[in-house]
């Protein structure tokens, strides 16, 4: 990617261009970026010269420590950008649409660490991107199921349970209708004995 893709791909990612601040964090680099010297040549670091011909970090910490390489910088060439060498760590000016890997560092928020990023090319990015987004929708997929089998069987509780108390219902009516018919027996049958003994009389 060209130092402005990088940039952008860093910022997409919540952090920025690596500042390299003393020789612990360059030699972490070193170390980190030493594993990538069959991928790429160098990455795109965050200091850059701005349009009064400073020098500056992406993050605006200082400028204290430089690890340029043999010569280097070279000139006062205002539009330039500056890779880490992968297989030495030195530093060397690149024209900015030059293809290389980046480094982005992000602050974690409860530490003073950092969390670098290393990206060697943009098909990487690409698939990894490819396979983040297959995941993300199978999750919202799995949630969406269960959200809807959730609200299948609330509606089926309910509706089962408001049978149940149809059926409860119907029931209490039936035992009343047979209290009452039974009662309606029992007068009859009282009338009738009535009858029988005045009769006897």
């Amino acid at each position: 990617m060209s130092w402005a893709q990088s940039v952008t791909q860093c910022t997409q990612s919540g952090g920025v261009l690596t500042s390299v601040e003393d020789l612990v964090e360059s030699n972490f680099l070193i170390e980190h970026a030493d594993l990538y010297t069959g991928k790429t040549s160098g990455f795109w670091i965050g200091i850059y010269r701005n349009v009064n011909g400073q020098l500056l970090w992406q993050d605006n910490s200082a400028l204290d420590f430089v690890n340029w390489g043999e010569g280097q910088p070279s000139g006062d060439e205002l539009a330039f950008c500056v890779e880490l060498s992968a297989a030495t760590g030195n530093w060397s000016v690149l024209p900015c649409s030059s293809q290389k890997g980046f480094i982005c560092k992000k602050p974690k928020i409860h530490s003073f660490l950092f969390t670098f990023y290393l990206f060697t090319d943009a098909e990487k990015n690409k698939a990894s991107g490819h396979l983040n987004m297959w995941i993300l929708l199978t999750l919202v997929l799995i949630i969406l199921l269960g959200v809807g089998f959730t609200v299948y069987f609330l509606f089926k509780m309910k509706t089962g349970s408001g049978t149940g108390r149809e059926v409860r219902q119907g029931s209490r009516q039936l035992e009343y209708s047979r209290v009452l018919t039974a009662g309606d027996n029992g007068s009859d049958a009282t009338n009738d004995k009535e009858k029988n003994e005045h009769s006897v009389v």
